[in-house]
């Protein structure tokens, strides 16, 4: 049931009642004086359930967390406490360990699962090592024996409250990662991408490694980081570290970490990456900068899961997967020595290309489209759309940068456009000085939705009604096309 705050010096003296009829000396008054008076100036807030079997204790502890501003619900046994868990939500469970039905340890193994952000606080008048050590491992986040300290009551539901709230943010933030890592956040309609994700999913759900092959600015990072994100170690640390940003020794200590003395200003022990991405991830960008020495500790790792710090002689094994990333040719740098022939198949048990932008030109409008609502929150101003001229500068640019070098047009286009849409002078100069020489259907007048029918129907028509072959025409999915089909109703 749930209880609202009544007059502090109501339930002062019902609590003193209370206690007087259980026969039990539930906190320490002299304590509980400064609690009465800090609660009538301090408000707190937070949800707490509270288990007990003892009618008395359980309402006397209710009343007095009432009185502290939170907001309260109890229960009599765990089995009416996972009654309650679903609906209230709370951050924190006082719960007895001592009761009928379900005690306190079959709660916690349950209720975790239904509250699993809420931190479960353990009472009992049978206060033992062994006990405690029970609760703990069960999942408690602490322990407290009865009589009740209610200084320490008190204090140790703020530190539960705090590391519950943690916990239940922490948790967001992973789920708004994995939206933001999701296929549906790295744009792409062309079957090329399609085909791309298709593969990522299959290969996510493995331990093998992977080697990502595409042009700067692709999107190499955001294809690792989905296979982390759609893999068993979602859970766990995705680490990354760009090869070429470092020189060999720091790179090999940045890898691996080193031992305290190891080289000059080497002034305590450091986790290199391959310690910090335990249990999950290690994404290594740019692995053809990596030099020849280096790459025999690297392939060691690889073969054997194993490493020893700089400086140290410990062996260190660690269950890390490892997903890397170049816009070089390894082939063509094994040929010529520059890379280990052993090293490049460890690497290539898996390779995923990720196309140009020049390649599925046709994702170019839905890209921009993406970007213009992008920048236009994040610089708190209204979204604008695409001028036709502006779609034809787009078209016709042959975007060597990708679609990095497409956000930063777009992004700049945002901050200068002035009226409603984003006009090609808001562009950059190299971006207008393309011109589309190949798409006549986009005549002036017309909307972007019925130049995408103009041409469907078009390519439709040369394909003989084929909507495979009309979607290879145009660089699209079947399925957009089928999509089209249905809702104009043909």
């Amino acid at each position: 049931m749930a209880h609202r705050r009544e007059p502090l010096s109501a339930r002062w003296e019902s609590l003193k009642s209370n206690s007087r009829a259980s026969g039990r000396e539930l906190v320490n008054p002299g304590r509980f004086e400064l609690h009465y008076a800090m609660a009538v100036t301090q408000g707190q807030t937070g949800r707490i359930l509270v288990v007990d079997d003892e009618a008395n204790a359980r309402e006397a502890l209710v009343e007095l967390l009432c009185d502290e501003g939170f907001t309260v619900e109890s229960a009599a046994d765990g089995a009416q406490a996972l009654a309650v868990l679903g609906d209230f939500e709370p951050e924190v469970v006082l719960t007895d360990l001592k009761m009928p039905v379900l005690d306190g340890l079959g709660l916690l193994a349950r209720g975790r699962k239904l509250a699993p952000h809420a931190a479960f606080v353990v009472m009992t008048a049978f206060g033992s090592i062994d006990t405690a050590v029970e609760a703990i491992k069960a999942g408690a986040e602490n322990y407290l024996t009865k009589p009740l300290d209610m200084e320490a009551l008190l204090a140790l539901v703020a530190r539960a409250l705090e590391k519950a709230r943690l916990s239940a943010e922490a948790a967001q933030l992973r789920s708004r990662l994995d939206a933001k890592l999701s296929f549906e956040n790295i744009v792409g309609d062309h079957p090329s991408m399609q085909r791309l994700f298709k593969l990522v999913q299959q290969v996510a759900r493995s331990r093998a490694t992977v080697l990502i092959h595409g042009e700067t600015g692709t999107g190499k990072e955001l294809i690792a980081a989905a296979v982390h994100h759609g893999s068993a170690r979602k859970d766990g640390p995705f680490v990354r570290l760009n090869c070429a940003s470092l020189a060999e020794t720091l790179l090999e200590s940045e890898l691996f970490g080193h031992e305290r003395g190891a080289f000059t200003g080497a002034h305590s022990r450091r986790q290199g990456r391959f310690e910090q991405a335990a249990g999950g991830t290690l994404f290594l960008d740019e692995i053809s900068e990596v030099p020849l020495p280096l790459q025999v500790k690297l392939l060691r790792f690889l073969q054997e899961r194993e490493f020893e710090r700089v400086g140290g002689n410990e062996t260190i094994s660690v269950d890390v997967r490892v997903v890397v990333a170049t816009n070089r040719d390894l082939v063509e740098m094994v040929k010529e020595g520059r890379f280990r022939e052993d090293l490049y198949y460890r690497l290539n048990v898996v390779q995923l290309d990720v196309p140009p932008l020049r390649a599925r030109r046709s994702d170019v409008p839905l890209l921009a489209e993406h970007f213009l609502r992008k920048h236009a929150e994040a610089n708190d101003l209204p979204v604008i759309r695409l001028s036709e001229s502006a779609l034809r500068a787009l078209l016709a640019y042959p975007w060597p940068g990708n679609v990095r070098e497409l956000e930063n047009a777009i992004e700049r286009a945002v901050v200068l456009a002035e009226g409603e849409a984003v006009e090609d002078e808001h562009l950059p100069v190299l971006t207008r000085s393309e011109q589309l020489d190949n798409l006549g259907v986009l005549v002036p007048g017309l909307t972007l939705a019925e130049v995408e029918r103009m041409a469907i129907m078009q390519a439709l028509e040369a394909a003989s009604g084929s909507t495979q072959r009309a979607a290879e025409l145009l660089g699209i999915s079947q399925r957009k096309i089928q999509y089209r089909i249905k809702e104009w109703g043909l």
